[in-house]
């Protein structure tokens, strides 16, 4: 069992900043694909990124390529998202995700094994 806490979501005006954090338990945090996903009032949940188990590749959804940098660190078992530049439109529950198994050749198309509680992040206009 993996369980995942996410913290850093908030209250930002448009064009701020705002870093996620996601702290993963286990021994094994650096054999797992970690993601971050959100869902919006009345939409589906989508991917923003994922990030490789090594933390050599990235995956980042268009609409936050170049505002969003995800990264972790194996020896913490921490997974952080970093948001700049943020729109009313990133207004979302943020979801932090991990995936266990045989790591993907296309970790967009991650499909989580384990989900954080979700943390709230509002951007006002």
């Amino acid at each position: 069992q993996v369980q995942l806490v996410e913290s850093g979501g908030g209250l930002v005006q448009a064009g701020g900043s705002l870093r996620l954090s996601c702290a993963a338990s286990g021994r094994t945090f650096s054999s797992y694909t970690m993601g971050w996903f959100r869902q919006a009032p009345g939409k589906e949940r989508e991917i923003v990124t994922a990030i490789t188990r090594s933390g050599g590749g990235m995956y980042y959804a268009d609409f936050v390529k170049g505002r969003f940098t995800v990264s972790r660190d194996n020896a913490k078992n921490m997974v952080y998202l970093q948001m700049n530049s943020l729109e009313p439109e990133d207004t979302a529950v943020y979801y932090c995700a991990a995936e266990t198994g045989p790591e993907r050749i296309t970790i967009a198309t991650m499909r989580p094994t384990y989900w954080g509680q979700g943390t709230q992040v509002t951007v006002s206009s």
